[in-house]
């Protein structure tokens, strides 16, 4: 038989324990994060699970990914919005200008934003983060994240990559480290980060230079730094423009044809970057078309740089190449070397003024 007294004793210690207890304030606040949906591979759709090859991009929208994902709601408040919804491959300065524009009025606009996350295509992604790492004008995180998986696929990669990116997002650790990739538990410097792999989820690698640090169960980790100049010290002001100079890359190998070079400077280009061989070497045709390059007048002649196709190492500036003007990239890849050429050409023509950007970013 039960003892009434005995049950009114347990029902009110499990009231006491289940109670808040005296002084517990309301639930905390999380902090907000936009996420900025462009479409790719993360918004892929296959026809089957096992369709990992062919698929469509960007056929998922920003706010269903996020919705895909309930475990960000415990990690921050998202407010999503459409930007595009395309393969990386379809991309344009357009897009990079509407991106940077956006990003940089809601730091003005909403100073209780943490931070902001793109969800991109990753065959360009690493350009349109050093885009906006030269462009935004804030210190607060910004992460580009996408997948090499659809979100289709089995053991798709899109949902943890977009779970991580706003941990990240959110994370103190973050500010002032410029733009940030954030796939495969990996945080990567959108100045050194390049995507080394067709398929492989460990694809975006800093080859010598190295990752920023790890994004794992227990917290968001760094363990160095980027010291070049990016986001708020940046001179680069993207904000009256309506588009960017024109600048192309020319990639070397045995025996080129003068023929690209010519088209190049006579359709007007205002720039070129040479991927060049080993350290930024140009074969003796391709000097020859430097040459002719370097006797046009400095006003309607393109500025010249030099990079490397190697993928690793320096460019350095000498004397024999100085002579044509030509600017060192330093460590940048032809094609980041093409968006830092694009927006120095915003400001100066100066070969000397060029070559100072690129040693600074």
């Amino acid at each position: 038989m039960t003892n009434p007294r005995l049950f009114a004793l347990a029902a009110a210690l499990v009231g006491a324990w289940s109670a808040p207890c005296a002084g517990q304030g309301a639930p905390k606040t999380l902090p907000v994060v936009w996420v900025l949906s462009t479409g790719g591979t993360i918004s892929g759709r296959g026809a089957t699970s096992t369709s990992l090859a062919e698929y469509k991009s960007g056929a998922i929208l920003g706010e269903d990914l996020v919705r895909s994902v309930p475990e960000i709601a415990q990690v921050a408040t998202v407010k999503v919005e459409q930007i595009a919804n395309v393969s990386s491959t379809a991309i344009t300065t357009a897009h990079w200008l509407m991106l940077a524009n956006r990003i940089n009025a809601i730091f003005a606009a909403e100073p209780q934003t943490a931070g902001v996350v793109v969800t991109h295509g990753t065959n360009t992604l690493e350009e349109t983060a050093y885009f906006l790492n030269l462009t935004v004008k804030d210190e607060r995180p910004v992460v580009l994240v996408g997948s090499m998986r659809p979100a289709s696929a089995i053991s798709a990669d899109g949902p943890l990559n977009l779970l991580n990116a706003v941990r990240t997002a959110v994370s103190p650790e973050a500010r002032g480290k410029g733009v940030l990739v954030v796939l495969n538990d990996e945080i990567n410097a959108a100045r050194d980060v390049t995507k080394t792999n067709t398929y492989r989820v460990e694809t975006f690698q800093a080859p010598e230079l190295g990752l920023l640090g790890y994004v794992d169960a227990d917290q968001v980790s760094f363990y160095r730094a980027p010291t070049r100049r990016h986001t708020a010290r940046s001179e680069f002001d993207v904000g009256g423009l309506t588009s960017l100079p024109k600048v192309d890359i020319v990639y070397s190998y045995v025996d080129p044809s003068p023929a690209v070079v010519q088209a190049l400077v006579a359709g007007g280009v205002g720039g070129i970057v040479f991927a060049g061989t080993g350290a930024g070497g140009l074969s003796g045709t391709e000097r020859e078309a430097v040459t002719a390059v370097a006797a046009l007048p400095p006003s309607t002649r393109p500025v010249l740089v030099r990079s490397s196709r190697t993928g690793n190492g320096r460019v350095i500036g000498t004397e024999e190449w100085a002579a044509f003007d030509m600017v060192p990239a330093d460590t940048l890849n032809p094609q980041k070397a093409r968006i830092l050429l694009m927006l120095a050409l915003t400001k100066t023509r100066d070969p000397r003024a060029i070559t100072r950007m690129f040693a600074e970013y």
